[in-house]
Formats: structure tokens, sequence, C-alpha cells
């Protein structure tokens, strides 16, 4: 039996040792990726992402649990954590929290380390998601180390993107300095128990207003007025997203979370958004791996003087960047 139909099968050993050839992008990982990718597109895909301190790692746990006992759902989890400076690997002090779904055949939490990618998400992620969307695993959530770009490239990986805040941060709204506020399907104010719980949720309100106005209020000779919004805005399915108070560590919260979620999965569906995201996601993936395949041919097919040679030229200023690229494209010295 090949590790693809292993896996198929439900097996957790075969499910352990396909991550890890996937993470370090092996020959053999690839292949199976190939194998299982037709076995993919079942599986809901959360993303939780927010500012470092706001409890996103108990929320999972939560979350995960709530899944488990309530909805019967086979979950996966992968934590995108920091990277060790020593190592690579992962950290895993986060995962200790997560003890409460240790030894639940129905749940796998995969630890992985961003290895210094871009905003802390790596490359291997999708890779994985897919691998436990061919095992048979109803929500795979993926949280982030919510460090810049990883938000947005959580946003392109997942249909539900939980964007988690909390009171007391030293800020009204931590999501709001790093521009993650746009890609939130569902926000989430966890330690709502904190005092402040009620400023951050007015802060967050008001950021939704201005991003989906559905009626604007203007003064005219000192008299409010209020103009609708036009209606071709309001005929728009469009999703608002909601906010939800939580306290992960007691579970406050969590099922009106869940509720929220199952909503903004049935407008997914229903708008017709659930395939263009897949879509979306997709064809990410491929020009991720077109732009990877073209640039390992170019390395192959290109000298490596001839490229230093011209790199010089560019450093010198005797060629910009764009004629230099255009030279090496076309195969051409100058």
């Amino acid at each position: 039996m090949t590790n693809s139909q292993a896996i198929l099968n439900g097996d957790r050993l075969a499910l352990a040792r396909m991550l890890t050839q996937v993470e370090n992008n092996s020959q053999e990982g690839r292949s199976s990726l190939m194998e299982l990718f037709p076995h993919t597109g079942k599986a809901h895909l959360i993303g939780v992402t927010g500012a470092p301190g706001t409890g996103k790692s108990s929320l999972v746990n939560q979350l995960a649990l709530h899944y488990r006992k309530k909805e019967d759902k086979r979950i996966a989890i992968v934590a995108v954590d920091p990277s060790s400076p020593f190592t690579g690997g992962a950290v895993l002090g986060d995962r200790v929290r997560m003890r409460d779904l240790s030894g639940d055949p129905n749940v796998f939490i995969r630890s992985m380390a961003s290895r210094g990618s871009l905003g802390g998400l790596a490359q291997a992620t999708a890779n994985m998601v897919q691998v436990f969307d061919a095992a048979g695993f109803d929500i795979i959530i993926v949280e982030t180390v919510g460090a810049g770009q990883s938000e947005v490239d959580i946003a392109r990986l997942a249909h539900t993107t939980l964007v988690v805040e909390a009171p007391g941060l030293g800020d009204d709204i931590q999501a709001i300095k790093a521009g993650i506020l746009e890609i939130a399907d569902i926000l989430v104010v966890n330690k709502a128990d904190r005092p402040g719980v009620e400023n951050t949720e007015k802060a967050l309100k008001t950021m939704l207003e201005l991003a989906h106005p559905a009626e604007r209020i203007f003064k005219h000779h000192g008299v409010s007025m209020k103009v609708e919004a036009p209606k071709q805005k309001q005929t728009t399915n469009m999703w608002i997203p909601p906010i939800q108070r939580a306290v992960s560590t007691e579970g406050v919260g969590i099922p009106e979370l869940a509720d929220a979620i199952a909503r903004h999965v049935a407008h997914l569906r229903l708008s017709g958004d659930w395939a263009l995201r897949e879509r979306t996601r997709l064809e990410v993936e491929l020009e991720a791996l077109i732009r990877e395949g073209l640039m390992n041919k170019f390395k192959e097919e290109m000298k490596a003087e001839a490229y230093e040679t011209m790199l010089e030229s560019v450093i010198q200023r005797k060629v910009s960047p764009w004629e230099a690229a255009a030279v090496l494209m076309n195969g051409r010295q100058s």
C-alpha cells in the first residue's frame, strides 16, 4: 500500500511522515501531493491571526474542543510558529496549552517553523493543508504568528479568517496598525473579561462602519442628516464581519463564535464566494509554483559567470536592473 493510500485510509503515522516530507519539500512529498490532490477540496479552512498576546492559541484550543464535542468534526490544526534561531525548528510552547486535545484520534496538531519566510507563514503551509484535506479532516485551522505579510497570506488560504483582538494591549486596536482588519471575516475580542473591552469593541465597530457604510450621516447647517448608501450596494449580498466577545481560557463565547463561523460558511455557499475563494487560492498557488519553476529553469540555463557579470554592472550603476533583467531573460550578454 502506498503512503498516499495509507493517508486516505486514515493512517496517522503515514500522515505524520507525509507532513514532514511536505514541509521539507522532498521529491517524495511532491509526488504524494500530486496523488492526493484529486481528494482535496472538501475541508473548511479557518485562519486565525492577530497581534501577539491576544490569546490565539487558547482560542483555537477551545474552538477545536467545541467542534469535537458538539459537532463531532475531525479537526486538524497547523500552528505556524516563529523559527528557533538555533535549529530552525518550531517553538512548541503554545502547543502545551492544547493538551486538552491530546489523545483524541480525530484531532491532529502540527507545529511548523516559519523558517524566516516572509511574514512568518511558511510556503509549505498550503501543501500541509492539502494533505489534511485529503486525509478527511472536516475543519483545518491555521494559526499564524500574527506578524506582517502572514495575515494576507492566511486570508488567501482560508475560507474564513478570524482576526483576534484583546483589550489592554497598549493600543485601542492593534489590528488596525497592522492593516489586517480588511481581511477579517469575523472579529474576535478575546479576554473580554478585561477592562477596556467596550473601548476595543467600539473602535472595531467604528472601523467596520468606515469600511462598510450602510448609511452616511453628515451635518447640513448644523442639522444631522442621514443618507442611505446607493441601492447597488444594498442589493449586493455583502458580508459584514461580526464582532464576537470571548474569554477563551474559560470557554466563554466559543459556541457563539462557532455559530458566527457557521453563518459565514452559509453565506459563502449561498453567494458563490466559496467557489471564488477556492479559485483565488488555487490560482495564487499555481502562480507561485510557476514563478518557482521559471526561476529554477532560469538558474539552470544561465551561466553563473554571466549572471555575476551582469549583477556587477548593476551594482556599478552601468546598467539598470530593468535592462539587466531584459538582457538575462533574452539569454544575451552585453
